[in-house]
């Protein structure tokens, strides 16, 4: 016997999730039929690839290589799939997004009226990741697109969808609340400016604006999301740098914050749709551009 495709799905499952069970539940199968699955998989190839203890499930080293090449082997089958049976400028079954924590939430619950009218046939599964992350999975086809920088994903194709500017954040008493309108870089020396963690696009953007300013970049705080950042800033940690569409529907309805756009063309960022340079799916994708930037630009229309 050979190795299915099914039980190429199961094991990267499991290596995605840590758990069988979980894994199991991903997968819309039993966890008895999902183990012995693995367990005939391990039996063929004659090595283990999963170290099985309470913790959870680990890969083996023979266990991430065959995950490395199974990534691979779905991605090929899939894009057989979508190039055989989809139509020449639509999208149908279930496509798979990546998309940046700092642009999903705001940007995806605009089209999604949009979206279904275009593409009735089309189930979307989204799911947020870092920067670097969004990067490897789109290449061992983990995602179908990603909504990203286009800078940070080489050798892809991608479609424009909207600059995004960035906007500071400052609580009453900072000096940056005293005045309304864009803010200059000058005015950001000696600040503590808060960012994301590393492997975030926004936070090499924020350790250039402090580098250029004279300001510093937080070290006693490091968020794990926007709200996070947002909310330091309101208990005085520093300033929070945030990008247009979050500044635009979020932080701007937070009384206790001074809001102020950053004028200087280092304080932006070019969000685009993002696919393999293989992928079938391009006429499609890029009409679903289409859809998201109007989205984009409809908010952003209201920036000053």
């Amino acid at each position: 016997m050979r190795p299915t495709l099914r039980q190429l799905q199961y094991i990267t499952a499991i290596a995605d999730t840590g758990r069988f069970g979980e894994a199991a539940k991903l997968l819309n199968v039993s966890q008895p039929s999902l183990s012995a699955q693995v367990a005939d998989l391990e039996e063929q190839l004659g090595v283990l690839l999963v170290e099985r203890g309470r913790s959870g499930a680990l890969m083996t080293p023979a266990g991430e290589e065959v995950v490395r090449r199974s990534r691979l082997i779905l991605r090929d089958v899939a894009e057989l799939k979508a190039s055989a049976g989809g139509s020449e400028h639509g999208l149908s079954g279930r496509l798979r997004l990546g998309v940046l924590p700092t642009i999903g939430p705001y940007l995806l619950p605009l089209v999604t009226r949009e979206m279904h009218r275009s593409f009735p046939q089309l189930r979307l599964s989204v799911r947020e990741e870092r920067t670097v992350d969004l990067d490897t999975h789109l290449n061992n086809g983990g995602f179908d697109t990603v909504i990203s920088t286009a800078e940070d994903h080489p050798e892809t194709q991608h479609a424009p969808l909207f600059w995004e500017k960035l906007y500071i954040c400052a609580p009453p008493e900072d000096r940056l609340a005293k005045i309304s309108g864009p803010v200059s870089l000058q005015e950001l020396a000696g600040h503590d400016l808060l960012t994301l963690g590393q492997g975030h696009r926004l936070d090499a953007i924020i350790r250039r604006i402090a580098e250029t300013a004279g300001a510093r970049v937080s070290h006693e705080y490091e968020g794990t999301s926007l709200d996070a950042i947002r909310q330091m800033a309101e208990m005085g940690a520093g300033v929070a740098i945030l990008p247009s569409l979050y500044a635009l529907t979020e932080a701007r309805r937070d009384p206790l914050l001074a809001v102020r756009q950053i004028d200087d063309p280092i304080a932006s960022r070019c969000i685009s749709l993002i696919w393999r340079d293989t992928s079938p799916l391009q006429s499609g994708l890029r009409l679903m551009a289409q859809i998201l930037a109007r989205a984009a630009g409809n908010l952003l229309q209201h920036e000053r």
